[in-house]
């Protein structure tokens, strides 16, 4: 794994001094040739916090997964009744997560959270993001962030599932860079507050936290 890590964190820093700092994630997925072993952040399987929450919360309708990676957590609200819409910046991850889950009727598409797709603006019941602001640098995250929330119908959830730091970790070297609670409760900007929980996962580093936001305005869409 040290030398899996040390191969994209080599793919990372290259590309963030690039006009296209997020091309490593294309990089990564392709040179992978399909090794899942090779894509470090890779659980096969939806992640835990995300089961948990939707064992509380037994809900549906429009979900948009961002950074969708492999597809587990889109597949897992999928199957939980959810009409999935899942965009990864790379195109060999959307090829790749629609091979793994073809028995889905998910709308796998490529897509940047810095543009997001306009007509998705005000579309979806939940929208979710697991380990993607993290993974990102903090200039670009700071933009990225603030197109989550605009993507919410009225009454809809934005869910936010990550790896949490403290303040003293902002200066370590990444990806991921851990996000406090100070970053993390500007995600939530405009939106109410539904949850702000942390815990640890047996096996994985490092505490975790999942945010939980409602949109409480109107909006013209949702219906």
């Amino acid at each position: 794994m040290d030398e899996i890590r040390e191969r994209m964190l080599e793919m990372a820093n290259k590309a963030e001094y690039s006009e296209q700092p997020l091309s490593w994630f294309e990089d990564l997925y392709r040179s992978s040739n399909r090794d899942r072993g090779q894509i470090p952040w890779d659980w096969k399987e939806p992640h835990p916090f995300l089961i948990d929450w939707t064992n509380e919360n037994k809900i549906s309708g429009r979900a948009l997964v961002v950074g969708s990676g492999l597809g587990e957590d889109a597949a897992f609200l999928y199957e939980r009744g959810w009409k999935v819409t899942a965009f990864d910046v790379s195109e060999s991850a959307i090829e790749w997560a629609r091979y793994l889950h073809q028995e889905t009727d998910i709308d796998w598409v490529v897509g940047d959270l810095l543009n997001p797709e306009e007509d998705w603006f005000g579309e979806f019941h939940l929208v979710l993001e697991v380990h993607i602001l993290q993974a990102i640098p903090e200039e670009i995250r700071k933009k990225a962030y603030r197109n989550l929330a605009p993507m919410l119908a009225s009454g809809g959830l934005l869910v936010c599932i990550g790896r949490l730091g403290e303040e003293s970790d902002e200066g370590d070297n990444g990806p991921p860079w851990p996000l406090t609670w100070d970053f993390i409760h500007q995600i939530g900007e405009g939106l109410e507050k539904v949850e702000l929980h942390s815990a640890t996962i047996p096996e994985k580093e490092g505490k975790r936290y999942r945010a939980v936001w409602k949109n409480t305005r109107q909006t013209h869409k949702f219906d």
